[in-house]
């Protein structure tokens, strides 16, 4: 991705953050204007640990961290960015039109117009206590909150887990028509892989405190691919072919970065596509890298 600061609403250049057991090492991506990005990585890789430095939620070692251009503790940003984390935060006893009247006094760009507009959408009443919502109205409703008051940047943490899939079809209608708007972006952290593979331009892979690939989504869920053999065959595979490899009970398992040239190089083992989720696996779930 192109690094210029004029293209980005995020950049983030080797952040650090230590804690006893767990570090963020040298975290450096960026979240291009007009793009949706995904996170991903297991429990405790680091994703909310990241988003919350973006935040400033949390202080930062060492590293920067630009929003709009600006260093992201910088106040002015705050209006601009729309913030969703995995749980509905707002007072069980408060209706829709609570929430209107409050935000109304917190942002100087709520548009009460357009928060009704989708409550109507979405068919979640004015009348009713938040406490009587469903999960997925609760979400959809945190969501609606964050678009009411016109941000050009959307930070969603785990903001689809536990939703049925109906309801989180739903919520990604919602993010692609937002980044229609070319200043818009989204930086969406998910552990349901299948939601960033269907949205997602772009994907980062954090795994233990570090970005182990920042890669446009096409080129991942189109070019790469499973070669699979048995372990005789594997020693004719050079290691030039495969970017890790796993060891079966059975089998050897290859992550390959281009599908068709392993298919044409090597005729008689198998080949499959690889979706995200396989891609995120292998090297969560560890293996041997061609270097090792």
């Amino acid at each position: 991705m192109d690094a210029k600061a004029e293209s980005n609403n995020i950049l983030v250049r080797d952040l650090c953050k230590k804690f006893d057991g767990f570090a963020l090492e040298h975290v450096s991506f960026q979240i291009p204007k007009g793009r949706i990005v995904g996170f991903i990585g297991e429990n405790g890789a680091g994703k909310s640990t990241t988003i919350n430095l973006i935040l400033n939620e949390l202080k930062k070692d060492s590293g920067t961290i630009e929003i709009f251009g600006v260093d992201h503790s910088d106040c002015s940003v705050k209006e601009e960015i729309g913030v969703v984390f995995d749980e509905c935060n707002f007072h069980e006893v408060f209706t829709t039109d609570n929430i209107d009247k409050m935000f109304s006094g917190v942002y100087k760009s709520w548009d009460s117009e357009r928060y009704q507009e989708y409550l109507q959408r979405f068919k979640l009443l004015s009348n009713k206590p938040i406490g009587s919502f469903s999960k997925g109205m609760k979400m959809k409703l945190s969501i609606i909150c964050a678009l009411a008051h016109r941000p050009k940047l959307l930070i969603l943490d785990e903001a689809t887990t536990g939703l049925d899939p109906v309801v989180r079809d739903e919520i990604l209608d919602l993010l692609l028509e937002f980044i229609q708007d070319e200043d818009h972006s989204v930086f969406f952290s998910s552990h349901i892989t299948s939601d960033i593979q269907k949205i997602a331009d772009y994907v980062i892979l954090i795994h233990q405190g570090k970005i182990i690939f920042e890669e446009q989504k096409d080129d991942l869920v189109y070019h790469y691919g499973i070669l699979k053999c048995g372990k005789e065959k594997f020693a004719a595979i050079s290691p030039d072919d495969y970017i890790i490899h796993r060891i079966t009970n059975v089998s050897v398992e290859c992550l390959v970065r281009d599908k068709e040239a392993a298919k044409r190089k090597y005729k008689d083992v198998i080949v499959d596509s690889a979706a995200l989720e396989d891609i995120m696996l292998f090297y969560v779930k560890g293996g041997i890298s061609c270097g090792d």
